[in-house]
C-alpha cells in the first residue's frame, strides 16, 4: 500500500478582485502519494498552479488543511513555512531564476547551504548532480547568462533536487523549451522518478503529461476526474491513447 504523502481536506482558496470574491479552488479532497508522478492538467484558469502552490506551502488557503509529512503545513505562519519547504520541497519553475552574479555550481551551493553547513560533502554531492544531468566540470564555472535555456532548467533541476526534498513540485517545466530541450527535461524528471524522487508537476502539455503515473483534472477549482496511467515505460503503446480518451471525456 502507497504511503500517504500530503491530505487536504476541504482546500479551498479565494481572491477578491474587482469587489468581487474569485474562488479558485474549491474544497478540494486529495490525497498524493509517496513514489507518484502526479500531473495537474485542465484548462486555463482552472486553479491548477493555484494547486501547485498550496501544496507546497507557497500559498496560504482561505479554509481547509494540508497535512504534508504528517505537519499541518496549513496551520504554518510564514517563518514556519519557509523553513519547512526548505527542507521538504523543491521547485522547478518554467522561468529559472538562477542568480546571474554566481555561477552554475555556487547557485547550487547556495541552496544547499540553508540546510546544512558541511560544505565539502554539498559541493561533492552539487557536482555528482550536476554531472548526472550532464552539466559538465567547465559549465559548471560558468555563469547563468552563459547556459543554452535546457542547460539552465537542467541546473535549476539539481537546484532542486540538492536539499533531498520529500517533493520536486514542477510548474509547466518544459514551458519556454524547444522540443528537443523538453525532451532532455522530461527524460531527466523521469529519471529522477524511477530513483524514487515524488514529483508533482502542473502542465498544458500531452507529451509532459504522458510522464506522469497518475493524471488530476481541475475544472472550475475542482478536480473532475483522474487517470492512472501506470509507470511510465517508452514500451507502453497505448498511454497516449488511454491519456488522449481520459482527456477528452473530461472535456479537454
Amino acid at each position: 500500500m502507497k504511503k500517504v504523502l500530503m491530505k487536504t481536506d476541504r482546500l479551498s482558496k479565494s481572491f477578491s478582485s474587482g469587489g468581487t470574491m474569485q474562488h479558485v479552488l474549491k474544497n478540494i479532497d486529495l490525497e498524493l502519494y509517496q513514489g507518484d508522478f502526479t500531473v495537474i492538467m485542465g484548462a486555463s484558469g482552472a486553479g491548477k498552479s493555484t494547486l501547485l502552490y498550496a501544496l507546497s506551502g507557497m500559498d496560504t488557503p482561505t479554509l481547509g488543511t494540508l497535512m504534508f509529512c504528517d505537519q499541518e503545513i496549513s496551520a504554518m505562519n510564514q517563518d514556519e513555512l519557509a523553513v519547512f519547504r526548505r527542507s521538504h520541497c523543491g521547485f522547478v519553475f518554467q522561468q529559472i531564476y538562477l542568480i546571474d552574479s554566481m555561477s552554475v555550481l555556487d547557485n547550487i551551493m547556495a541552496a544547499g547551504l540553508l540546510t546544512t553547513k558541511n560544505k565539502k560533502a554539498l559541493s561533492a554531492k552539487a557536482r555528482e548532480l550536476l554531472a548526472a544531468v550532464g552539466i559538465s566540470p567547465a559549465t559548471q564555472k560558468k555563469f547563468p547568462t552563459q547556459l543554452s535555456g535546457g542547460e539552465a532548467q537542467r541546473v535549476g533541476i539539481v537546484r532542486a533536487l540538492i536539499n533531498q526534498p520529500d517533493v520536486l513540485f514542477a510548474d509547466e517545466p518544459t514551458g519556454a523549451l524547444n522540443s528537443q530541450t523538453s525532451l532532455d527535461v522530461l527524460n531527466l524528471l523521469t529519471q529522477f522518478h524511477d530513483q524514487g524522487q515524488s514529483v508533482v508537476m502542473v502542465t498544458h502539455d500531452l507529451r509532459s503529461a504522458l510522464r506522469g503515473n497518475r493524471i488530476l483534472y481541475l475544472k472550475d477549482g475542482i478536480i473532475l476526474g483522474e487517470c492512472d496511467l501506470g509507470r511510465y515505460t517508452t514500451e507502453d503503446q497505448k498511454r497516449h491513447e488511454r491519456l488522449s480518451a481520459f482527456l477528452s471525456q473530461m472535456g479537454w
